[in-house]
């Protein structure tokens, strides 16, 4: 674990140090813009050079030397971040830069999550991913306590020149750590070299390899199914807070303070524990808990009902996907990894355009008129759920949302592949080995 650790390091004061120039760059956005719409694009901008290019990634993760992908995409952030620097210190800065520094971000995150994914499998030993998984989780969830605190006391002090400084310097101390550790290449399977040489078809393969095997192709629809419930549920989190506190920023950013608390509370506690020894509990379980206090949520009223229902909430997403994660690093070879697994975040990923509509549609067209009028059907029927004030569609829409994980993990729990996944599937060190020549 001891060359993780140095990776881990690294990275983790790199990311506390891009979120607090993320937040400084956010607030100087929207008042260059005052445009809500065209914050949006920043992610339009961010998310369409991984859908296009991921399952290219995920073969160059596998053809090359994964260290060196690993440095690839903290080179793609350090360019970005340095162009945005050199702007703003000449004070020609506008807003559209901030959509190429997002595209070039996009480019090097799709590189990231599948390369450092890999890498896990072969630094340390299987026993080890739960724990390795649950500080990955934590190093995603932490910086998201602390940078918006530590960027709104030293933006008065250094500026947004000071902060984007401070971000290229980190990006260096994650490439350096990077370079003093050695990141093993895995060895190459049969199953691995299945259908390699034609770039395309490599790609296409890591798609192929979860649909020809029921139980990964299941463990996928679980989330694939449970992401677009939660994703409608997250699309209406906080509307619902400021309809039903009369726009109160104060009330929403402490129940976005405690969901940062409870995701870092789990991080810790997998950290330690690393999870059910059978993982697909943490799956399925973990998935049925999330929907239990996302319905949950949509009966609050208010902030002492919301913050210890989405801390609760929270806690529990490092094991889930600490979970899923292991059970691919053990059974998916190595030398596959890449193609693998960047072809399952697309997948993953294939509902975050269609959440946000769906829910939306939902709740202005249907849910929140019908309730709010108190006449209607619906309102008569849930109205002593949620009351019929503004905000009451959106809660009964969590209500709901909050339902499907549920069904989904219960399902999951009755279907033999998805349940016996890892009894079912061989852990790839038993799989066949390529002889190289003498």
């Amino acid at each position: 674990m001891a060359g993780f650790l140095v990776v881990w390091a690294g990275q983790i004061v790199s990311i506390l140090a891009s979120g607090m120039s993320g937040f400084a760059l956010t607030i100087w956005m929207f008042q260059q813009t005052r445009s809500a719409t065209a914050m949006g694009l920043m992610q339009v901008a961010y998310i369409l050079p991984f859908l296009l290019l991921s399952p290219i990634a995920g073969v160059m993760v596998d053809r090359y030397n994964r260290k060196l992908m690993m440095m690839v995409s903290d080179l793609a952030a350090v360019t970005a971040t340095a162009g945005i620097l050199i702007l703003q210190a000449l004070g020609a800065l506008e807003f559209w830069h901030l959509y190429i520094s997002a595209v070039i971000f996009g480019l090097g995150n799709t590189f990231q999550w599948p390369a450092y994914s890999a890498a896990i499998s072969t630094m340390i030993p299987k026993e080890q991913y739960g724990r390795a998984n649950g500080l990955m989780s934590l190093m995603e969830a932490g910086p998201g306590v602390l940078s918006p605190i530590l960027a709104g006391a030293l933006l008065p002090l250094i500026g947004l020149t000071g902060l984007l400084t401070i971000d290229v310097v980190t990006f260096f101390i994650a490439i350096g750590a990077l370079m003093f550790v050695h990141v093993p290449q895995p060895e190459k399977t049969v199953e691995g070299q299945k259908e390699s040489g034609n770039i395309w078809r490599e790609a296409a393969y890591g798609f192929k390899y979860i649909f020809q095997r029921p139980s990964l192709l299941g463990l996928q629809m679980v989330f694939f199914f449970s992401n677009l419930f939660s994703g409608m549920a997250w699309t209406v989190f906080a509307p619902m807070i400021l309809l039903r506190t009369h726009d109160n920023s104060i009330v929403l950013g402490s129940v976005n303070s405690a969901a940062a608390i409870g995701a870092v509370a789990g991080g810790l506690i997998m950290s330690a524990w690393g999870g059910f020894k059978k993982r697909t509990h943490g799956v399925l379980g973990g998935w049925i808990w999330v929907g239990v206090f996302t319905a949950l949520f949509g009966f609050g009223l208010g902030p002492t009902w919301w913050i210890p229902v989405i801390v609760l909430h929270e806690m529990i997403g490092p094991l889930i996907n600490t979970s899923n994660q292991s059970i691919w690093q053990a059974k998916v070879a190595p030398d596959l990894q890449g193609r693998v697994f960047s072809a399952r975040r697309l997948i993953a990923w294939f509902t975050n355009p269609i959440s946000p509509v769906l829910a939306g549609l939902l709740a202005d067209k249907w849910l929140e008129p019908a309730m709010t009028s108190g006449t209607t059907t619906l309102a008569r029927l849930f109205g002593g759920w949620v009351g019929t004030e503004p905000g009451a569609g959106m809660s009964l829409l969590l209500i709901f949302a909050g339902l499907g994980p549920i069904l989904v993990g219960v399902t999951g729990y009755f279907l033999r592949p998805i349940r016996e996944a890892e009894s079912i599937l061989p852990d790839h060190d038993t799989l066949e080995k390529v002889v190289e020549p003498a």
